[in-house]
């Protein structure tokens, strides 16, 4: 009998590992696929190219794919210029914001700039929420590294129902970092937004307020003069100055019946003071 219940023991043991083993292959196999899927909805978005203008680049994550919605009722949609978009399902400015190997913004900010775009919007935080503080840094800085020297905006994570309690602490750290590197930084928490039942991405009327939103705070943004451009015992252009070298990059007429503001800030290398623009939505 001893023998005999050893036996069901052992098979149970073996059963139970064998289960488990099973568990794991299948979530490895899932997240495989997952993977793929953001791959391939990625590379569908970066070949959808809207507008007309000067080149904006946006960088982002599953709200610039427009996952859940069509790519062409995505928010970059709605945004002025020739808009090119990098975006990874699930990704943020840190490392392992991404389950999918390193997808983060200053990883791919690396290899989508191959020309020089007027103005790179880099939206999100919202796959943020459970990282270290100092990865959020790590990641911003290195993304800041790649941008340097650019017209920039951060634009924050909204408050998704299903991650609304984590969103203040990122919005929070990114205005942080968005001012000391001297770019501007758009917060969304007051953001209205509509969400799809899994509390999460955006329907479409969301995608375009949220659009609508980030268009508007490009429109009336306070330019800042590149620090690399200011030689020593030179003065920093004043903003008028300042101004007009921002429009006339971005082809924005001065005839224009409501001339707008310029862009938000420029990228500065770690070592460079400044101060962003903060704005809320």
């Amino acid at each position: 009998m001893r023998i005999r219940g050893a036996w069901f023991v052992a098979v149970g043991l073996t059963v139970a590992v064998a289960t488990a083993g099973l568990l794991v292959v299948t979530r490895a196999g899932a997240d495989t696929d997952r993977c793929a899927e953001f791959r391939a909805a990625a590379r569908e978005r970066a070949g959808l190219v809207t507008g007309s203008g000067r080149d904006v680049l946006v960088i982002g994550d599953s709200y610039s794919v427009g996952l859940g919605v069509a790519a062409s009722q995505s928010w970059p949609t709605r945004l002025p210029g020739q808009v090119h978009v990098d975006g990874f399902s699930g990704s943020g400015f840190s490392r392992d914001a991404s389950g999918c190997g390193d997808f983060s913004y200053g990883a791919r900010a690396s290899r989508s700039l191959p020309d020089q775009p007027d103005l790179v919007v880099v939206e999100g935080g919202l796959n943020d929420f459970d990282q270290p503080r100092r990865a959020i840094r790590a990641g911003f800085a290195a993304l800041m590294t790649e941008l340097a020297g650019r017209q920039v905006l951060v634009v924050g994570p909204v408050p998704a129902p299903d991650r609304a309690r984590a969103v203040p602490a990122v919005d929070a750290q990114l205005a942080r970092l968005s001012e000391k590197y001297g770019v501007g930084y758009l917060s969304m928490l007051d953001a209205d937004l509509s969400y799809l039942d899994d509390g999460l991405h955006l329907t479409a009327a969301g995608h375009r307020e949220f659009g609508d939103r980030v268009a508007a705070a490009v429109w009336r943004g306070a330019a800042s003069a590149p620090a690399a451009n200011v030689r020593p015992g030179e003065r920093r252009p004043g903003r008028a100055t300042a101004r007009r070298r921002c429009e006339a990059r971005l082809g924005v007429l001065r005839a224009s019946a409501t001339p707008p503001a310029c862009v938000l800030g420029v990228a500065q290398r770690a070592n460079v003071g400044g101060r962003g623009t903060r704005l809320t939505g």
